[in-house]
């Protein structure tokens, strides 16, 4: 069987020394590439971001900043990455000559002290500075590179005069140097010379996935060539992992020490990556990241719109999935409640056919669900039309780049100024997610008024089994049910008088 290769910074290298259980960035840091450092081992702190060439459509692929902290190398196997030692140029006559304009600001405006976090920051800046829409948009500063850092903004204070959006940033922590001279490198960045080798590289297609064997002591990692493979594989062993972004059991392996006996990598089955918008329906393939699903959805799901800025961070996005979020059955997975208040259903596969649950019934324990044996989250399923009044709330000690201490989404349809359809789903204040079931039966065909919503709050305010523990106590949690369905109300009372 052949070797397993990875490109890095142009430069293939043989990983066959990586096992199934070896990361990425353990693995790079054995290649010399020591620039990617390990801060929390579980995707928070971005001191390990590096860049990945990932699909842009067919012909053209896009640099995608990820964590090398949580997928194992072996699931690289064929493809291509740039760290921050990758994106300057070899040295000429003067070394700053080598350094690529993301790194030039960054040294220019003092973005660095300890330098620990800097190469995470970098790869992430730089995935910015080459996306597609900043530059398509950009300004006449992202044109030219005349944008003066610590000059007032003219779009918002989380978007620079160049395009530069600084969300993409919101997964990479620095303890000593500040943030102000990191935003004013990424407010100083132009957009990248037409001759620029990385810019270039998007306009190719990202290399196909190979199908991969490996086994290092009885542990196995495979990518199989299609779904057939995948379920055979399954069906023999139903103990087995699947891995599309490995945000959950990178961090299982890292901080538990978790050694599957058997990985089996799903990410690039084309037939898990499907997103399509029917008349009746969309369609969402369970290994598509968030970030592929956002920009594929364009806005057409609002709820989703507003879900996905404050699912964790960018690094964590570009390759978490909807499939893994649900398959975990985690009650603080924050996609549960948007789901829920859309009234979404899975498809559970397998070897012997498919089968629809409704989310509403796919969860039956604290990280239990109703999948058997040997089947696999094969598509989320949104029924249209859409609820014309949707929000999502998420309650967290920081406003990006954290965990839930409460989530809830609603989802309301209006008759005339009364309340005709809602659907209302929490995380956080129970075993499992849930739908606000009692809330829900509170306001069907009430007047969307704000007597019915203080009463409806008193209800929220009781759904659930909240708990105490370290992210909130059950008051709290339980106060936020209601306080959400006062806000929920303040945002929509306006729809009274246009239902009307």
């Amino acid at each position: 069987m052949r070797d397993s290769q990875i490109t890095v910074n142009g430069q293939l290298r043989d990983c066959g020394g990586a096992g199934p259980h070896t990361r990425l960035l353990d693995w790079l840091r054995t290649q010399g590439l020591t620039g990617a450092k390990e801060g929390c081992a579980e995707g928070e702190c971005g001191a390990c971001a590096v860049l990945l060439a990932r699909p842009d459509g067919a012909d053209r692929s896009r640099w995608t900043s990820i964590n090398a902290c949580l997928p194992p190398a072996l699931a690289f196997d064929g493809q291509e990455i740039v760290t921050a030692e990758g994106l300057g140029t070899a040295p000429g006559p003067c070394a700053e000559e080598a350094l690529h304009p993301v790194q030039r600001e960054m040294a220019d405006r003092g973005g660095a002290q300890c330098g620990y976090c800097t190469p995470g920051f970098i790869c992430s800046m730089a995935a910015e500075y080459y996306r597609p829409e900043r530059n398509a948009a950009g300004s006449g500063a992202a044109q030219t590179g005349t944008a003066v850092a610590g000059e007032e903004h003219a779009t918002d204070h989380e978007s620079g005069p160049n395009g530069f959006d600084l969300h993409a940033l919101s997964g990479n922590l620095c303890r000593c140097t500040g943030y102000r001279p990191i935003r004013d490198a990424a407010y100083a960045l132009g957009s990248p010379d037409g001759s620029d080798p990385l810019l270039v590289r998007q306009g190719g297609p990202a290399p196909a996935a190979r199908p991969t064997q490996k086994t290092v002591d009885g542990a196995r990692f495979i990518r199989p060539s299609g779904m057939e493979e995948l379920f055979a594989l399954l069906e023999q062993n139903p103990e087995a992992k699947l891995v599309a972004g490995a945000t959950d059991l990178g961090v299982e392996v890292n901080l538990r020490h978790t050694r599957p006996p058997l990985t089996l990598a799903i990410d690039r089955l084309e037939p898990l990556r499907v997103l399509d918008v029917g008349s009746d329906r969309i369609s969402i393939g369970a290994a598509l990241s968030l970030t592929e699903i956002d920009r594929g959805l364009a806005g057409r799901v609002p709820l989703l719109s507003q879900l996905f800025p404050q699912f964790a961070s960018p690094l964590i996005r570009n390759t978490a999935s909807l499939g893994g979020n649900l398959a975990t059955g985690s009650p603080i997975g924050d996609s549960a409640p948007a789901l829920l208040a859309l009234d979404a259903s899975v498809v559970l596969a397998s070897a012997g056919g498919e089968r629809e649950v409704p989310l509403a019934e796919y969860f039956i324990g604290y990280r239990q669900s109703v999948k058997k044996p040997g089947e696999l989250l094969r598509e989320v399923w949104i029924p249209l039309p859409l609820a014309e009044n949707t929000a999502f709330y998420k309650i967290a000690k920081r406003r990006f780049d954290d965990i839930s201490s409460v989530a809830v989404a609603f989802a309301m349809q209006l008759d005339g100024g009364t309340v005709s359809s809602i659907r209302i789903g929490v995380g956080g204040v129970a075993a499992t997610p849930i739908r606000a079931t009692g809330t829900e039966q509170a306001l069907a065909g009430q007047p969307w008024t704000a007597e019915t919503a203080e009463a409806a709050a008193a209800v929220m305010s009781a759904e659930g089994t909240p708990i105490d523990d370290l992210r909130a106590s059950a008051r709290y949690r339980s106060a936020m049910l209601g306080q959400a369905m006062l806000k929920f109300y303040a945002e929509t009372a306006s729809a009274v008088e246009v239902a009307r």
